[in-house]
Parts: structure tokens; C-alpha cells; sequence
């Protein structure tokens, strides 16, 4: 699986990012995959050339590239729950500084930089996410409907806030086919139903549901609170996700 580290220029400097795409010297439609707190490493970087696997051209942007290249910060293999406080006590600050208008202005980039890869087809592109990731897709999504055609988010976690720009109140903006995999505990039942609620007032195509047996997390294999179980059902959901929306491009 070819794979590229790219520099993709900002208005704030260059973002660091991590590319996989098939080896078959053809173009194939584009993936923005943005990471979970822990940032770009190995378990995502695995992630992302299984996603290639399948036909996919994913590019990882490095989102705390502000503070330098990943690893922004040193993580060990493992990040078990006894080293978790720890290893947050030095993301908060970089999370704190990707605000909003910040992560609007990097997705503007990462998507022009996307789609004028050699190896990346014309036509709509996904953008999927983990944890903050799957607020940041949505986010991506409904500033950009004329480009974004799917959107995803596992264990996504403050989709549905009192701000003024919660991302449930971003809904009606977007045209894409949306999935949600939420982690049991992570929203609230109420929070979940007005998210529904949203895209079905909408009229989004979407799938919106619980992963049975999950904590926050489910998908990273280098953490606690991995779920084989609700990886391969992450899966299950995904790719056909993409299949339906992007096999044309």
C-alpha cells in the first residue's frame, strides 16, 4: 500500500498529514479522515491504509500541526486507562486551541489539497472522523455540500451542544449521507433523539446508532477501550457508506 507524509499549505503554515491509497496507478475518490485526540500514529495510520484497501485515496492531516509535527506530543504504544490523565493533561491545551474557526480555515485547506491529488478522482468527496474527528466531519460536511457527498463519525461524543453552532443545529446545511457510531454512554438518549430528530427534520440520509458494549474509543486498537466487535461493525457501516456515495467518482 503506497503511502505518502505530506505538507498541506494553511493560512496558518504547513499541516503535516499521512496519505495511503491503493497501488494500482489509477485515480480513486478521496477520503478526509480526521483523528481522535491521541493525534496521528500508528494505530491511525493502520486505519487509514485498511480504508485504502478498499479503493480509497484517505488523507490523514495532522489537526495540532500548530504546536509541531506528529506525534505533537510522545505516546506509547499502548495508552492504557492508568497513563490516560496524563497524556490528556498535555492535549487539552492543543484541543482548547483547534477552535472552531480555526478547524473551518484547515478544512478548507485539507479538502483543496485533497482533491488536486494526482492520485484522487473528480467528483464528491467523505469525510469521516473519530472522537473530536466526528464532530469535525460534520462540521467539514455542512460548510462544504457542494463537495462532501458522505460523513462519518464513531464515538463522536459533543454532537449536540447549547452553543449557537452545535453541530446538530448545522444539519440542515448538509447534503451528504451521514453515519453515526455512537459509544453506549457517550450522548445522552435525549441528546441522541434531538440529533435524530435534526436529520430526519432535514431529510438526511442517515444511520444514527449505539454500538452495543462500547466505551468511548471503540475503534483505536492501541487504547483500553477497543472493541473488536465494534471495529468490524464500524466497518460493516462504513464501506458501504462510501461504496454508495462515491462509486461513481
Amino acid at each position: 500500500m503506497p503511502t505518502k507524509t505530506l505538507q498541506i499549505p494553511t493560512t496558518d503554515g504547513q499541516a503535516d498529514a499521512f496519505a495511503a491509497f491503493p497501488d494500482r496507478g489509477e485515480r480513486h475518490p478521496g477520503v478526509l479522515l480526521y483523528q481522535d485526540a491521541f493525534g496521528v500514529r500508528p494505530a491511525l495510520r493502520e486505519m487509514a491504509r485498511e480504508l485504502a484497501g478498499h479503493g480509497y485515496y484517505v488523507l490523514v492531516p495532522n489537526l495540532f500541526y500548530r504546536h509541531g509535527p506528529a506525534p505533537v506530543i510522545e505516546l506509547p504504544e499502548h495508552i492504557g486507562e492508568e497513563i490516560r490523565p496524563a497524556v490528556f493533561a498535555q492535549l487539552m491545551p492543543l484541543i482548547e486551541a483547534h477552535t472552531t474557526e480555526r478547524a473551518l480555515s484547515d478544512a478548507d485547506a485539507y479538502l483543496r489539497f485533497l482533491t488536486t491529488q494526482p492520485e484522487v478522482s473528480a467528483g464528491p468527496v467523505a469525510v469521516m472522523g473519530y472522537c473530536m474527528g466526528g464532530v469535525l466531519a460534520m462540521r467539514t460536511a455542512a460548510a462544504h455540500p457542494d463537495q462532501v457527498a458522505a460523513v462519518a463519525g464513531f464515538h463522536p461524543g459533543n454532537l449536540v451542544t447549547d452553543a449557537p453552532d452545535s453541530p446538530h443545529r448545522l444539519v440542515p446545511k448538509l447534503t451528504a449521507q451521514v453515519h453515526l457510531g455512537h459509544a453506549e454512554g457517550d450522548m445522552s438518549s435525549e441528546a441522541i433523539s434531538e440529533l435524530n430528530q435534526a436529520l430526519d427534520a432535514a431529510g438526511v440520509g442517515h444511520t444514527s446508532e449505539i454500538y452495543p458494549g462500547t466505551v468511548h474509543g471503540f475503534t483505536m486498537s492501541d487504547t483500553d477501550a477497543f472493541n473488536s466487535a465494534a471495529l468490524q461493525r464500524h466497518w460493516d457501516r462504513l464501506l458501504p457508506l462510501l461504496d454508495r456515495t462515491l462509486a461513481n467518482s
